[in-house]
């Protein structure tokens, strides 16, 4: 299999068949948290996105560069959670200053994103599976659109359930939870995808 090839099934399978919050349960929080409306899922799924790429890239540094020749690799999670928390914390100050009014509707979920198992999970599977730094890039570049997409696709449907003739047991949470366990099984049907 080719360089190219193998990167195309990276992607493929971190956006579809290994979806980090429909099919690994990852990320669980915001995605039911900040899905109410498409325009705030849009927000948080750009932010994660972003988070979980460069947190991969820079991860996967500090897992090279400094824990292993250090033979530190005891402290990769406290390692990768402090590189996350910093991510954070700029892409906090950034949406504060070019975008308030998406820097309120996230509120308490954009600082969460520091404890978003989906982000430090991106950054321990990749090392897991031994990727380089383009293939870990790439995985956390995919895993973060799955996380986009899943989150953009579940505000969709809550936003239709709010308009929608629903039995007053099964109205807000319980619909939404239905909704997206509806949406989990459909994404599990990628498992039969051959990937590689």
């Amino acid at each position: 299999m080719s360089y190219f090839t193998n990167i195309m099934v990276i992607s493929l399978t971190a956006i579809l068949v290994e979806n980090f919050v429909l099919v690994k349960f990852l990320g669980i929080c915001p995605f039911l948290g900040v899905s109410k409306q498409t325009k705030t899922a849009v927000g948080m799924g750009g932010a994660v996105m972003f988070v979980m790429t460069i947190s991969s890239a820079m991860t996967w540094l500090v897992q090279k560069f400094l824990l292993e020749p250090l033979h530190l690799e005891y402290l990769q999670t406290i390692a990768f959670i402090l590189v996350i928390a910093a991510l954070v914390q700029f892409v906090e100050m950034a949406l504060e200053k070019l975008s308030p009014a998406l820097y309120e509707s996230l509120g308490i979920y954009l600082p969460l994103i520091t404890t978003n198992c989906a982000v430090l999970g991106a950054a321990i599977l990749t090392q897991q599976k031994g990727y380089d730094f383009v293939e870990t890039v790439v995985f956390g570049l995919s895993a973060g659109i799955g996380f986009t997409l899943a989150i953009v696709l579940f505000s969709g449907v809550r936003e239709r359930l709010e308009t929608s003739d629903i039995p007053e047991a099964l109205q807000g949470f319980p619909s939404a939870l239905i909704a997206a366990a509806l949406i989990s099984l459909a994404f599990f049907g990628f498992q039969g995808l051959k990937l590689g």
